[in-house]
């Protein structure tokens, strides 16, 4: 653009005009924002001021159909590419749960956490190939990064896979961008450096942007990074002339509108044709108001920096730049100036009075309620009704918490003797009822799919088997399982480490990067973080990719990813997006700390917005992916290690049959005790079940199949009304997920109400697995565990028929 070739300089210079006015309507969201915490109107205030020009740059060459995963100073670069606009920038730092007027977060995150909504309210996709997207923010540091891996590649996929030639609701050939930020500081995380490592090697059409500002919070560069430069520490990625893999890089200063503006021209142009990543770092940026609402900058910055940060805030530098160039002078630029203001102050007070109207009018009606109350309570309680009242009416800042708070004290204040069908006391709980409705929809909905892609909206279609059935080892029905998925689903992609030629460190998917293709199943470096975020991005982008952890225990490398980004995705833009992303693993009995962990607990406790598989047997695991490839929410199958080579029944409607999620199998009939477990604990249940049922004790075995969900329709509690006595059991950590299964069971089901004994759990030892066969039956619960654990309830009941054996 700057060059100005193809364009006059009557058009040059209405261009760079419009930049500045941009880039001052930004500024003064930032001030303005920052007054709205300070007094009250917002809890918090993050903000992009001192990031302007580089950001007007940058949107410059942003497209229809490209991405962004970026970092929460991207205000100014929103609005230049016309992806926010003032007034839903102040919805946003307000909390706005109305999806019209902050379509971004609908509340969810605090300000300049940005989110394109990329599908329908029913759950369909938007045509994103014409559209400008980004990827909904999270705050972590360097978080965003792991899934620009995925959003890059996936235009490389589109780009050399004829068969997503007709995808054209999601790329145009492959020819998007996935543009990234960060701060300086943050390129000192891992994801950073795993992310610009795996894009090299991968050569995908990758723009990272980092804002250097100098700082992390309080700490300097010097401390943050070698060299004091993260370009200079990146040299060695540096792509050479004859060289296939590397990134290009750019090191600019951030006041410098023209050369900022040509460098990204020349290399984003160069990433959208050649696929190759390219690294901006933008020196020399300013933050004229500090890191956030929660502290001051000058508590930390030098007299002498606070002064270059004055003489070298960016926009200044542009205006002098401007008037040196003879494209306005002073009077124009005031008044350029004066009119960002005035749109600032008016989007700030419309978004305010949109955003405080609904409130006003759910506290009047709260009131009015109470003020028309048809019966009146004894003194002292009217008084402290009335008090709760008037405190709600002069409420500096009106919310919901406030309201709703309200309502619930007063409700204890009316007189328990208040039962009339139009009393005060009815027609406030219907009021709470009502209102805790409305609000969990504000608030708390959306974790799942709630739409016709929902997992409990898939027909079930069980397995078949002929007459004459085979038994073959299972790690055979999930590659014939695999390859049929692979037939039917051409947007299906599967990767990690070993994966490819290799078809997994188990053979599960021996063959299928030959017949399918390297564009389909491919191998990965060992990145964890990246695997997921691979994954996430290409979901993110219409595709149906499987990331492979080679097993349980490693997936804690990707964990921060799988927590703070893939599992709150659909809840945090409130429904607005959408990465159905499976992981697969494998896990449980195997040796040694590392390769046998089975930390179950720590995962679902962490991905809560995933469903959490846990097959007993390869059967189970193909159906569940023929499940979830049919449903929308992303999900974590943990295969059971031990199970590959054992023999099962081939069914015959490979790739067509699938296992209901959340609903638990009852594998043996007992009436005694309920015993409940999954994955790999099956057989050692199954084992202690045969043996408890030589002595007379008739155990009804059941495999949950599923953590998450867990029992829809109380298939265990059905169990229990029977038995009245409970037993849960796994290899976790005691007071581990058989904590969280009793909890389900026992308290939120109401097992508890049929319960003659104290439920019991069988668990592994506080510690990691020993290694060897030895390791792990001293670490591990056995079937003598179960065993015993079982007899000793019997005992309790019956000892003379079960006397004690120890």
């Amino acid at each position: 653009m700057i060059s100005g070739t193809g364009i006059s300089f009557d058009e040059f210079k209405k261009e760079v005009l419009r930049d500045y006015r941009i880039g001052q309507v930004s500024r003064n969201l930032s001030l303005i924002g920052r007054k709205e915490v300070l007094g009250g109107k917002a809890k918090f205030g993050i903000f992009g001021d001192g990031k302007e020009v580089a950001q007007l740059a940058m949107a410059k060459q942003f497209k229809e159909g490209d991405w962004r995963s970026g970092y929460y100073r991207d205000q100014t670069f929103m609005l230049a590419s016309g992806m926010l606009t003032p007034q839903q920038f102040f919805a946003s730092l307000y909390g706005e749960t109305n999806t019209d007027l902050n379509p971004d977060n609908g509340g969810r995150s605090f300000n300049n956490h940005f989110g394109t909504r990329t599908i329908t309210e029913t759950g369909e996709w938007k045509d994103i190939a014409n559209i400008k997207c980004t990827s909904a923010d999270i705050s972590p540091t360097a978080g965003q990064m792991p899934r620009l891996v995925g959003l890059a590649y996936a235009s490389r996929l589109y780009r050399n896979n004829p068969a997503l030639s007709d995808k054209t609701k999601f790329s145009n050939k492959g020819n998007e961008v996935a543009f990234g930020t960060i701060g300086d500081a943050s390129t000192s995380e891992g994801h950073f450096f795993e992310t610009i490592n795996a894009a090299a090697v991968h050569q995908i059409p990758m723009v990272v942007s980092v804002w250097d500002d100098g700082y992390g919070i309080s700490v300097p560069k010097k401390i943050q990074t070698v060299k004091e430069s993260i370009s200079n520490a990146l040299k060695g990625f540096e792509k050479g002339a004859k060289e296939k893999t590397g990134i290009e890089i750019y090191k600019l200063k951030g006041w410098d509108y023209a050369g900022i503006c040509q460098a990204y021209e020349e290399g984003v142009k160069k990433s959208r044709k050649e696929h190759v990543p390219v690294l901006f770092h933008i020196e020399e940026l300013t933050q004229p108001i500090g890191h956030s609402t929660s502290g001051s900058h000058e508590r930390y910055k030098s007299e002498e920096r606070l002064q270059w940060e004055k003489e070298f805030d960016c926009l200044k530098k542009m205006r002098e730049w401007i008037i040196e160039r003879n494209l306005a002078n002073d009077g124009e630029l005031n008044a350029i100036e004066q009119e960002a203001l005035v749109e600032a102050r008016m989007a700030q007070k419309t978004a305010w009075e949109q955003f405080n109207a609904p409130l006003k009018t759910e506290r009047d009606s709260l009131i009015k309620l109470i003020e028309q109350k048809t019966c009146i309570c004894a003194g002292s309680n009217n008084n402290k009704i009335n008090d709760l009242i008037n405190d709600l009416k002069s409420a500096y800042t009106l919310n919901r918490k406030e309201i709703l708070s309200t309502a619930r004290k007063i409700l204890r204040h009316i007189c328990s003797s208040c039962a009339k069908p139009d009393s005060l006391k009815s027609v406030l709980q219907k009021w709470i009822a009502e209102y805790r409705e409305v609000t969990h929809v504000m608030y708390n909905d959306r974790l799942y799919a709630e739409d016709e892609y929902a997992i409990t909206k898939i027909p079930v279609i069980p397995p078949h088997y002929p007459a004459n059935v085979e038994k073959v080892p299972g790690r055979e029905i999930l590659r014939d399982n695999f390859d049929q998925l692979f037939e039917k689903i051409p947007e299906l992609v599967s990767f990690g480490e070993d994966t490819g030629v290799l078809g997994g460190v188990n053979q599960s998917m021996e063959g299928l990067q030959q017949k399918h293709g390297i564009h389909r199943i491919w191998d990965e470096g060992i990145r964890e973080a990246t695997i997921i975020g691979t994954g996430l991005g290409l979901a993110l982008r219409g595709l149906r990719p499987i990331a492979e952890i080679q097993y349980f225990d490693y997936l804690l490398y990707g964990l921060q990813t799988l927590s703070d980004d893939v599992a709150t995705l659909r809840y945090r833009t409130k429904g607005g997006q959408k990465a159905p992303l499976i992981v697969r693993t494998r896990g449980h009995r195997l040796e040694g700390i590392w390769h046998s962990g089975s930390p179950t607990s720590m995962v679902i406790n962490s991905i809560r917005g995933m469903h959490v598989c846990v097959p007993r047997d390869m059967t189970r695991a193909a159906g569940m992916y023929n499940t979830l490839l049919r449903a929308d929410d992303p999900a974590l199958v943990i295969e059971p290690l031990n199970g590959y080579r054992i023999r099962e029944p081939r069914p015959e409607n490979i790739g067509e049959f699938n296992i209901p999620l959340g609903i638990p199998e009852v594998l043996h009939v007992g009436h005694d005790v309920t015993l409940v477990t999954y994955g790999s604990c099956v057989r050692i249940a199954q084992e202690a079940v045969t043996q408890l049922n030589d002595i007379g004790v008739s155990v009804e075995l059941i495999d949950i199949q599923t953590l998450l969900p867990f029992d829809l329709y109380g298939v265990i509690l059905e169990s229990v009304k029977k038995t009245s006595r409970i037993v849960f059991f796994d290899e976790d950590v005691p007071g581990g997920t058989t904590a969280y299964m009793m909890q389900q069971v026992i308290e939120k089901q109401g097992g508890y109400k049929h319960l003659d004994s104290t439920p019991r759990t069988v668990t592994a030892k506080d510690h990691r697995p020993a290694f060897g066969t030895d390791g792990d039956y001293f670490s591990n619960p056995n079937a003598e565990d179960v065993y015993e654990t079982i007899y000793d309830l019997m005992s309790e009941s019956n000892p003379e028929r079960f006397p004690e054996i120890y």
